[in-house]
């Protein structure tokens, strides 16, 4: 089949919602829109799945591409843009991730029960040789011994990539490398082993952060997708990532609490960048703008830049500014997630994910475009 062709299915499918390769190969036999897309052709579930997954790259392409398209169309101005980040469920459930303490225990578990079906099996060995006599073939595992010998081989890969996590971390803090050690609740994904347990609004899943940066006119200008499970991390990789994605640097930066730290602020301040970051987490229900009264006199001079920033969004005029980030990036979330279904990567593995975040994003900048020139 002709790549543009399946570009073309795959992309509208991701439009309208359906991500499925399955339930796309179903709307290629009985949607019109899909039957014009592919030219009368057929392709089965397997064909677009693979080229999904082979071209992820390329399709990764699209994204600059498209806000290239919108940059010439005077619809992307980063100017004031707007941060925020929303973990997506990874194609794995948290019921297949196991802590290093359980690992330890469940190894050594494994290693007693082989043990006993070591000593089982000599033992029925025993009885057969003096049944049968000693020329019979005893090479095959049992099917029971083989499951345990493979899950003990499965957890000792995991425990050892546990071990070499803690040990990146160590060296990406300064701590020494060689006495690093995984906490005893560091979490190991079999089913996706990139992936992790993060706390989203319905409890624990098994997720990726997702992040995008998104403009007035409701435009992604930038996209990424980390394993960190808040954003304290992301503001300052998000800013190099609008930057190279966009091609422009935002005038002005509104995120909420969980981009906010004094390292944050000072790393910003080193920029042309006007950060509004909340310094404090808004409560359910309660309307953006000041959180109170702005506070009398100067700020004293041990004051934070925490203490400054809260501040600034005390102000009537810091508060307004302020106040415009939940009508420019929160509805892009909820377009993503609730209006077109994307609540579940289909792909595993960090480099896929990002990929399929890309197309995700691509898509809604592209129904976006439609809507302000179509």
């Amino acid at each position: 089949y002709h790549p543009v062709m399946l570009t073309k299915v795959l992309v509208y499918g991701y439009c309208v919602g359906v991500f499925s390769s399955r339930r796309i190969q179903r709307r290629l036999l009985e949607d019109i829109p899909f039957r014009v897309l592919a030219a009368g052709n057929e392709p089965d579930f397997r064909t677009i799945a693979d080229f999904r997954k082979t071209h992820l790259t390329a399709l990764q392409g699209f994204f600059e591409q498209v806000l290239q398209m919108a940059r010439e169309l005077g619809a992307a101005r980063v100017g004031r843009v707007a941060l925020d980040g929303s973990k997506v469920k990874a194609n794995a459930s948290k019921h297949k991730a196991m802590s290093y303490q359980r690992m330890g225990e469940k190894q050594r578990q494994l290693r007693d029960e082989v043990t006993q079906l070591l000593a089982q099996a000599e033992a029925a060995d025993a009885a057969d040789d003096a049944e049968y006599g000693a020329d019979r073939r005893g090479d095959e595992l049992p099917a029971e011994l083989q499951r345990r010998e493979s899950r003990l081989t499965r957890i000792r890969a995991a425990k050892r990539a546990l071990e070499a996590r803690a040990k990146d971390e160590a060296a990406a803090t300064g701590k020494p490398v060689e006495s690093a050690k995984p906490d005893a609740n560091a979490q190991y994904n079999f089913t996706d082993p990139e992936s992790r347990i993060m706390k989203g609004p319905d409890g624990f899943v098994q997720a990726y952060n997702v992040q995008v940066a998104v403009d007035e006119q409701q435009l992604i200008v930038g996209q990424a997708v980390t394993q960190e499970t808040n954003d304290k991390k992301q503001l300052i990789p998000m800013i190099t990532i609008i930057a190279a994605q966009s091609g422009i640097t935002p005038t002005q930066l509104l995120a909420d609490a969980g981009y906010c730290s004094d390292a944050n602020l000072a790393a910003i301040a080193d920029t042309t960048i006007d950060p509004y970051i909340s310094t404090r987490k808004q409560k359910h229900g309660e309307r953006p703008g000041r959180p109170g009264p702005c506070p009398r006199g100067p700020l004293p001079k041990t004051a934070t830049r925490v203490d400054r920033m809260s501040r600034k969004l005390h102000t009537k005029a810091g508060a307004a500014v302020y106040a415009a980030r939940k009508a420019i990036v929160e509805p892009v979330i909820g377009q993503i997630k609730q209006a077109r279904g994307f609540r579940q990567f289909l792909l595993r593995g960090i480099e896929k994910v990002q990929g399929e975040w890309s197309l995700v994003c691509t898509t809604h900048n592209i129904l976006k475009l439609y809507r302000l020139y179509g």
